[in-house]
């Protein structure tokens, strides 16, 4: 194993919970954030009401969310003395490709439990795990339930070899992970003390529920992308597990409505989203999770959720490759 490079992370020891490690240093902090007044006014908001947080530009792999999460869960992995990652995701899996970066930065090898069959051509994310060097097990047609329990296998299976595996969560979220989303929400903060709506696509409920932790369940709002059930709860979870007050996870604000026929779908209101996006403001989305989480706050300027002169930030968490991946994309963009 390749001797690490990753320089740890100021330790944030400000609650009782904290795990007796440091994260790693794995991305660029803080990421900026962005005035977008020229897609502020397309939605019907004031020019200076919206601000972009540039998550995609955490570096690493071409960036994203998942890294803030890594940055944790890689650090728990070293701490137990992994030599082997063992993770789970969808094909296009942003976080399957993340983790398949850190690891070939932590020198540990990378194996990736991905949900349907190999696919008779490679593209997006799946053409980045491979040069990363990951090894993909192709688990068929597969929930985030089935899913961990094929990975808990594959571990099983690489520790009857002689490997030292870890099994880092699907979408890197756990407690643990959500940390890493607990101190974005503090960037957020200070970056723009007065906002008054955090908008974030909800995936596998880590991301959610740190900025929850972080800044209060009323001023964040998620749209949910539709990649596991009940995931509500499993942001209240994370969001009390991480703050002190234990009422900061009531009366989350949760958006349904961009779901469309499912999470690998590509809606026809995000697809007009992400147009929004690149033609105002020369920002590309992903098609999966920030594609929805712009549809889902021009949904909730029209509903009057949001309302023009209300601070409102829009965290970008990424997903680039995942746009050039996605199946429906060539069809509607092409």
């Amino acid at each position: 194993m390749r001797s690490s490079t990753a320089e740890p992370a100021p330790d944030h020891g400000d609650h009782a919970a904290d795990p007796p490690f440091a994260p790693l240093r794995l991305g660029s902090w803080p990421t900026p954030l962005e005035p977008a007044p020229r897609l502020a006014e397309a939605l019907g908001l004031r020019g200076d009401d919206l601000w972009i947080k540039r998550d995609d530009l955490t570096g690493l792999a071409g960036g994203g969310n998942k890294i803030r999460k890594l940055e944790w869960t890689m650090a728990g992995a070293l701490v137990e003395h992994a030599d082997t990652l063992v993770t789970t995701g969808a094909a296009q899996s942003n976080h399957a490709r993340l983790t398949a970066a850190a690891g070939a930065r932590l020198g540990l090898d990378v194996v990736l439990v991905l949900a349907g069959e190999a696919p008779a051509a490679t593209s997006g994310n799946l053409l980045l795990d491979r040069l990363l060097g990951a090894r993909p097990v192709w688990a068929g047609n597969a929930d985030a339930e089935s899913l961990d329990s094929r990975a808990r296998e594959t571990a099983a299976e690489l520790r009857r070899a002689g490997a030292s595996p870890a099994v880092i969560p699907f979408g890197g979220s756990s407690v643990l992970g959500a940390r890493g989303y607990l101190e974005a929400g503090r960037e957020i903060l200070r970056q723009c003390p007065g906002v008054q709506h955090i908008v974030v696509a909800l995936g596998s409920g880590g991301t959610m529920g740190g900025l929850v932790a972080a800044a209060g369940a009323r001023r964040v709002l998620g749209v949910d992308a539709g990649a596991r059930p009940g995931v509500r709860t499993v942001v209240r979870t994370y969001a009390a597990a991480l703050s002190q007050d234990p009422l900061v996870a009531e009366d989350l604000r949760v958006r349904a409505d961009q779901v469309g026929a499912g999470y690998a779908a590509l809606t026809s209101e995000t697809a007009e989203a992400l147009s929004l996006a690149a033609r105002c403001e020369g920002v590309v989305l992903d098609p999966v999770y920030t594609g929805r989480a712009l549809a889902g706050l021009r949904a909730a300027v029209r509903d009057g959720d949001i309302r023009p002169g209300e601070t409102t930030v829009l965290v970008h968490t990424g997903g680039l490759p995942g746009f050039f991946g996605h199946p429906e994309v060539p069809a509607v963009f092409g």
